[in-house]
């Protein structure tokens, strides 16, 4: 299903090699235990990890992305909130996202979670809300461009005409 809601994908290359080990890790235990085919009983058991993590730890986030592609801003936002909660509870689990959620996303969940809040508010009409959660973020992570971007946008249709 195409989303017609923008969604933004940074890809943090280098994740790639510790999920890379951790697959090859299941290949050479899947090899262990004599199956003829180790590589594919060590790719099912790595995805099948993916998902187990991913609809665990990463469960508020998933339900707020599929309320936020339906559109459904007002849910999605308490979603959001609710991974947000999680994620800042457990910094550990973001922090080492590349193996405990085997996520190569460049940007943690919080910080997702955060610009994903303030867009929503946005797009619920309540700009106040939305600059304010632009600028939480900032606080919390002072080098994200998506958060800039937006506050720019946002200062650009209040202020007429161009910065200089």
């Amino acid at each position: 299903m195409t989303s017609k809601q923008p969604v933004v994908k940074q890809i943090a290359w280098l994740s790639v090699v510790p999920q890379l080990l951790i697959l090859s890790i299941f290949i050479l235990l899947a090899s262990l235990t004599g199956t003829q085919t180790p590589a594919v009983m060590g790719a099912l058991a790595y995805f099948g990890m993916l998902m187990v993590l991913r609809r665990t730890f990463a469960r508020y986030h998933r339900e707020g992305i599929s309320h936020f592609k339906a559109e459904e801003f007002d849910r999605a936002l308490e979603m959001f909130k609710q991974s947000y909660d999680f994620f800042n509870q457990h910094r550990w689990v973001d922090d080492w996202r590349y193996i405990t959620l085997l996520s190569s996303s460049r940007i943690s969940y919080r910080e997702m979670a955060l610009l994903n809040i303030a867009y929503c508010y946005g797009q619920l009409g309540e700009g106040a809300k939305s600059r304010e959660y632009y600028q939480k973020t900032l606080v919390e992570f002072p080098d994200s461009a998506i958060a800039k971007a937006a506050i720019t946008m946002l200062d650009s249709a209040i202020s007429p005409g161009p910065r200089s």
